[in-house]
């Protein structure tokens, strides 16, 4: 695996563990709004073996390890690392962009995964203009996740660009059960040109958003 960063010590990237966090390098979306730019082509690599060593010494002190990106479904070795680090006693999430349907199936008849979080970007017909390649296996994932038998999340990062309006046709696509998280945007150097006028939402307009989508999917909520 091309692993770009580890985060040896979490408490709230996988809900309920503790958890080291493996960032994979590389990545088919250029979202411009990424807080993790710096990975998605050539970064430097950390040695999989000191990884993997790692995670092997804070068996049984951690409770989980996350696969994040990047785009971990990138990796054709994903399957086999998962499948490492639960021999090792660790439950296993996977933070995703759903792109990859064919590969989150896999892993879900394999039972290698105790959690999903997929970001869900946009309505499916924006996602070129803002991750820079359309939506083709998102609508897929969705469906996977939702007939899956484990706990997942879907998170999307609040762009200006995301209207109420747009919010609203995203609202249709996603499971009635499935718990939906609403981000703040940070912006970021070099945001600037993509933002073009564009006020970014506060933390308040975002709960008020996320009040009004609860009318129609219950489990919508600020983050």
């Amino acid at each position: 695996m091309r692993i770009a960063g580890l985060e040896k010590f979490s408490t709230v990237d996988f809900p309920g563990s503790l958890a080291a966090v493996v960032f994979a390098a590389g990545c088919n979306y250029r979202c411009f709004y990424c807080h993790n730019r710096a990975i998605l082509n050539c970064p430097p690599l950390l040695s999989e073996a000191e990884v993997f060593a790692f995670l092997e010494k804070r068996a049984g002190l951690l409770d989980g390890v996350v696969f994040s990106g990047g785009e971990p479904a990138l990796q054709s070795d994903l399957p086999q690392w998962l499948a490492r680090v639960r021999a090792l006693g660790y439950r296993t999430k996977l933070d995703t962009n759903g792109s990859r349907p064919e590969t989150l199936r896999a892993l879900l008849n394999a039972e290698l995964l105790d959690y999903v979080a997929m970001d869900y970007k946009a309505p499916l017909d924006c996602y070129p203009a803002l991750c820079g390649a359309d939506s083709a296996g998102v609508a897929e994932s969705l469906m996977l996740l939702r007939n899956s038998r484990i706990p997942y999340e879907l998170r999307t990062t609040l762009v200006p660009q995301l209207t109420e309006a747009k919010l609203r046709k995203m609202a249709a696509a996603v499971p009635a059960d499935a718990n939906w998280f609403l981000q703040l945007y940070r912006p970021q150097p070099g945001n600037e040109v993509h933002l073009r006028g564009l006020t970014p939402y506060t933390p308040g307009e975002i709960e008020t958003l996320a009040e009004t989508l609860r009318r129609v999917r219950p489990n919508v909520r600020a983050r």
